[in-house]
């Protein structure tokens, strides 16, 4: 006995229901199955203690339609979800917790009662996101969620780590990293923002040593590094400063002697040609320093104050001691001048703050060996970019990459597997906790305090959490490398292309041939949504307020590979309304179907050949899209093929059957109907999961459920390009006649006689039933020639045929003239009025150019009114 569904759809009652159904089951699990072919995705996994937005929900949707539609083209479907520890943005969140709260810092702590602090902090909060993803309906591989500090992935952390270090591709170094004074950490060049600012060129005069009134002029946006300056820097070509070259200058303030060095980095067009040479502070004088044997004096700390190398200004911020250091350049001559000047100013990704460029002893990856490789897999098609346009990002970045930072001054995280001896001062780097050292024996070894980067971790996340490098592990084997990582493009440094060598430098094979970019979501306006805006939207309370399946449609709808969308949230009540339709289109079904099982009838009628030759051709089409990643694309034409020929159409063509006397014909007709939705159900299902399989549960079907039931395939023999085409014949003539009585205001309550002139009688006469049914028809007379005394009459014209409908018949021809005249004087009036408005001056120099814009659209509607109104006026007079 099929179930009936509620009068109304809520989506509240129905998704937690079905949600918990599918998991208790089992439903979501990666099978290793020799029989089928594998499709494995790993799911970014997001901040451990973070909460969904809307990004994730567009991420998510991306991922569980694709997962959806390989499982049920019978895949062995594997989504693998999981959290990061999200270093910094973790550790920053336990921090402020305890200084608001408890008055603490984490030093008052210590790192092991703070580190147990922050994995309480996991604990409590790491699953409100896992939640989070459930209600959006996220049909992962639960039982296979990993943490990117759990025990299998740190062990593979450390594997690689100590892997790189012996082929010499890991190395601790002294070398210019990007600092942030307020994370109190270093960071790469990829978690660096440059945003464009106002700033000054400070030009200063450094005094050449025994030439009394002779000057280096050197510019800088940095005024207070020039204290940590060790020397002047000029092109060997320059012929102004020939002389100069090997001769020494003083530093003002710091009265130190500095070298005049030459050097082919100093271009002879920009400032005075004299640059002043920070190496501690500046990556470019580093390297100018090294080959100079310059000195590096750092002058600031790791929060950015003036360090004891500064003199007088020790202690003070940078900012404050820029200011003190230009008054004390004024005071005493040594400004030449100070000229407005934008530039690209380099800030912490995660607080912000202005980095600082600061020499500092950090550990590094080395990046061109790894780079070869991972270029090759994407230049040469191994691993595609979809849309392609992001794979020159890729290819521009990996070729120009610098070595990897990978140390952070952190203690949250995978600690550095680097042991220092006291005793030989070597170093002992294992995969486990030595107890001695490595090179002497001696016990006085103590671990190195920092911790690797995030991204060191996560870029291992495509195999680590298939259990590499574990040789047996068989998920590994069966299910590596992945097919399909889905991203923004605003991580591809970050973590796409990390991942990319990763793969092929420990596994080697890249870790999926396809990298799906989406674009950004935005709000209405445009904007990025963020916090300072205020304009971020809650997709846990669109998914409340609407259904988790409104909110999915709505994302993936409209939306192209790549590109940014906006999101609108009247869009999830149109997709809402769409949702009831299916539901009450499916209450429809129910409530006349008596058949016990779902499959098509031998004998089928004209509009039931129509609308399996549509649906034919939709399932072709959206699965061709679907692999192709067209998904906004698929899902507009499953939208289409519901709304308009499902509903609107063919329900209203089976109307008479299911209501008549033909017991044969009525049964044929729900079959179809039943057939039909079921097959539909399935192609919309990956987008709207939670609906579709409430409404399958509740029809005729075979198997359990329908997340697991098969994808559709276009099949020949349900293909009537024929009678399809006949049916449109009689759809156009239908829509030409509605279309005609609406222009004329005629009530769907008035009947009137159709007088059809057609080449192709057999059609219209076979089928006058569905004319009279819903083009208003009383009577149909079909005919090759024009019927003989028929007067004022309105006609239509399809490209099969002539339709005459009198007009005595649809309207009183006197009242419906003199209304058409009336609103025409009106719109007249109307227009006269807009006009007016334009043509005043006042009017057009003073208002907002919105408001004059909306007035000007008024304008051309009022025109477009009266051409119609004046139109039917003629076809009265006719």
């Amino acid at each position: 006995m099929n179930r009936e569904l509620p009068k109304v759809y809520d989506p509240k009652e129905v998704e937690a229901k079905v949600y918990q159904m599918w998991e208790e089951n089992g439903c979501f699990r990666g099978h290793r199955d020799p029989e089928k072919k594998p499709f494995t995705i790993v799911m970014p996994p997001p901040n451990v203690t973070g909460q969904l937005h809307m990004g994730h929900a567009m991420d998510y949707t991306v991922q569980d339609i694709l997962i959806r539609f390989k499982r049920m083209q019978g895949y062995a479907a594997l989504w693998v979800p999981g959290t990061d520890h999200a270093g910094i943005a973790t550790q920053i969140k336990v921090e402020e917790e305890l200084r608001k709260n408890e008055g603490l810092s984490r030093h008052d702590l210590g790192r092991e009662a703070f580190l147990e602090r922050v994995w309480d902090w996991k604990h409590k909060y790491g699953s409100r996101i896992v939640e989070q993803q459930k209600k959006l309906g996220a049909s992962c591989d639960w039982e296979r969620s990993r943490f990117t500090m759990d025990d299998g992935l740190s062990k593979a952390v450390r594997h690689v780590f100590v892997s790189l270090y012996e082929k010499d591709l890991i190395f601790k170094g002294s070398r210019i990293v990007n600092w942030c004074p307020n994370c109190v950490t270093a960071l790469s060049d990829a978690e660096v923002e440059y945003k464009d600012k106002p700033g000054h060129l400070w030009h200063i005069k450094y005094p050449i040593k025994g030439e009394p009134g002779r000057f280096c002029i050197v510019a800088t946006t940095r005024p207070e590094t020039m204290l940590g300056d060790t020397g002047v820097a000029v092109n060997p070509q320059d012929g102004r400063y020939q002389d100069l070259v090997g001769k020494t200058c003083v530093l003002p303030l710091m009265d130190r002697e500095i070298p005049i060095v030459a050097d082919a980095y100093v271009d002879l067009e920009f400032g005075t040609g004299c640059v002043k040479m920070t190496p501690a502070h500046d990556p470019n004088d580093f390297e100018v320093g090294l080959r100079h044997n310059l000195a590096s004096i750092r002058v600031l700390d790791d929060h950015g104050a003036v360090n004891e190398n500064g003199g007088k200004y020790q202690g003070m911020d940078r900012y404050e001691a820029r200011k003190a250091v230009v008054a004390d350049l004024e005071a005493l001559g040594l400004l030449e001048k100070v000229e407005d000047h934008q530039h690209n100013v380099g800030t912490c990704y995660r607080c912000g703050t202005d980095v600082e460029p600061i020499i500092s002893a950090q550990w590094f990856v080395k990046m061109e060996p790894l780079a070869r490789e991972a270029l090759r897999v994407v230049n040469e098609g191994e691993t595609k970019f979809v849309p392609d346009r992001f794979a020159k990002i890729y290819t521009n970045w990996m070729e120009n990459v610098h070595d990897w930072c990978i140390s952070r001054q952190l203690w949250w995280g995978h600690q550095i597997p680097v042991w220092y001896c006291s005793s030989c001062g070597k170093m002992t780097v294992s995969e486990t906790d030595p107890t001695q050292c490595a090179h002497c024996g001696s016990h006085t070894i103590e671990q190195d305090p920092d911790v690797l980067d995030t991204w060191f971790s996560s870029a291992l996340w495509p195999f680590s959490t298939l259990g590499w490098p574990d040789g047996n592990s068989e998920d590994f084997k069966y299910f590596y490398p992945t097919d399909v990582l889905v991203t923004a493009y605003d991580i591809i440094f970050f973590w796409v292309a990390r991942m990319i060598f990763s793969g092929c430098a420990h596994t080697g094979k890249p870790p999926f041939h396809t990298v799906f970019i989406h674009g950004l979501i935005r709000d209405g306006k445009g904007r990025k949504m963020s916090k300072s805006l205020g304009n971020g939207i809650d997709p846990l309370e669109i998914a409340n307020k609407y259904g988790a399946d409104a909110l999915r449609f709505n994302l993936v709808t409209g939306n192209s590979p790549g590109n940014d969308m906006r999101f609108y949230t009247e869009r999830c009540e149109a997709m809402r309304n769409f949702a009831n339709k299916i539901w009450n289109a499916s209450r429809f079904l129910m409530m006349n179907l008596t058949i016990g099982k779902c499959e098509l009838p031998e004998k089928l009628e004209l509009e039931d050949k129509w609308i399996l030759t549509q649906l034919n051709r939709t399932i072709a089409e959206v699965t061709e899209n679907m692999e192709k990643y067209e998904l906004g694309v698929a899902a507009q034409k499953i939208y289409d093929f519901i709304w308009d020929s499902y509903c609107d159409w063919y329900i209203e063509l089976t109307k008479a059957r299911l209501n008549g006397e033909d017991e044969d014909s009525k049964l044929r007709a729900q079959q179809v109907l039943c057939w039909v939705l079921t097959e539909t159900l399935k192609l919309l299902h990956p987008f709207m999961p939670f609906i579709t399989e409430e409404i399958w549960q509740a029809l005729p079907h075979e198997g359990d459920y329908l997340i697991l039931s098969q994808w559709p395939e276009a099949r020949e023999e349900l293909n009537f390009p024929v009678d399809a085409r006949s049916m449109e014949m009689l759809m156009e003539a239908i829509r030409a006649i509605r279309t005609r009585r609406a222009e004329m205001n005629v009530p769907p309550s008035k009947k009137a006689r159709l007088f059809i002139v057609t080449a192709k009688e057999g059609i219209f006469e076979a089928n006058r039933r569905f004319l009279q049914a819903l083009a208003g028809a009383e009577a149909v007379v079909v005919s090759p020639t024009m019927p003989a005394n028929l007067e004022k009459t309105v006609s239509v014209v399809t490209p099969d045929a002539h339709i005459y409908i009198p007009l005595a018949e649809l309207v009183d021809l006197e009242k419906e003239k003199a209304r058409i005249e009336k609103e025409l004087e009106k719109a007249k009036a109307n227009l006269a009025s807009l006009e007016k408005k334009l043509s005043n001056e006042s009017f057009v120099s003073k208002a907002p150019e919105q408001v004059i814009a909306g007035v000007r659209d008024s304008r051309d509607k009022a025109e477009s009114l009266i051409h119609k109104l004046m139109d039917s006026l003629k076809s009265f007079k006719d």
